[in-house]
């Protein structure tokens, strides 16, 4: 199945706080959307790799991803080296993705921002023919995808655009509240951590409508590129008054 877009996260939920509106978005218009967890989140506090794969699928439903796969990486204690990139690159010949959303390049937890480096490194080599990869049966062919994109999380790190969620922002809430044992979770049977206060979800809502001020609409996402990116006409810079 060749997808359109392909949002990576260091951990299951990282897509979900901090692009899950593009990916509502680019489904409704149409597009095969896909999501690549590295690790089972082993290491949260709260709730198990078993409950949050369970999270995981139920937020899958909800956003209508066309895929999702969980590569169980190491969580804390993957690397960005020749054996970890090989496994990114099959999952990016596998799919063919046009764009690639992942982690921010810099951020309060380290596996962000490793994590953005290894899918950054994986995409220019998947593009290399002399990279032999293969599928268990059939040799793969190379691809590159043709944008690589930062989503931004904790840190705020200044975007290079920003994307009108507007439409779909209850969506997206719902998708991060289908992880309840990490978000706004009433259980006090776990230790309360710094994503579980209804404080953290609130921020990230208020990270929304920041962005989406920027460009006068009610909710955005941001986003970082690494490429310049480039326009064939003005129009696409022209945005309907309603």
């Amino acid at each position: 199945m060749k997808l359109h877009l392909l949002a990576f996260g260091a951990h299951p939920d990282d897509v979900e706080l901090s692009c899950a509106g593009a990916l509502i978005s680019e489904k409704f218009a149409g597009y095969k959307t896909g999501i690549i967890d590295l690790t089972r989140g082993e290491l949260g506090t709260r709730g198990t790799a078993e409950s949050r794969r369970e999270e995981a699928d139920e937020s899958a439903r909800i956003l209508q991803v066309d895929v999702r796969e969980n590569l169980e990486m190491a969580d804390g204690f993957f690397v960005n080296d020749e054996s970890h990139q090989r496994r990114i690159i099959k999952i990016l010949r596998k799919y063919k993705p046009e764009i690639v959303l992942c982690n921010a390049p810099e951020d309060r937890h380290p596996d962000h921002g490793r994590s953005a480096g290894l899918v950054v490194d994986a995409a220019f080599l998947s593009g290399l023919r002399k990279i032999i990869t293969d599928d268990g049966e059939v040799k793969q062919e190379h691809w590159r995808p043709k944008y690589i994109l930062h989503y931004i999380q904790d840190r705020y790190i200044k975007p290079d655009f920003v994307y009108d969620i507007s439409h779909v922002f209850e969506q997206k809430l719902e998708a991060i509240k289908a992880f309840k044992t990490q978000f706004n979770s009433t259980d006090n049977n776990e230790p309360q951590t710094y994503i579980s206060t209804p404080e953290f979800l609130e921020s990230v809502i208020n990270r929304s409508k920041m962005f989406g001020k920027m460009i006068g609409v009610k909710y955005a996402e941001g986003f970082v590129s690494d490429k310049m990116i480039g326009i064939g006409s003005f129009d696409a810079l022209i945005k309907e008054n309603t």
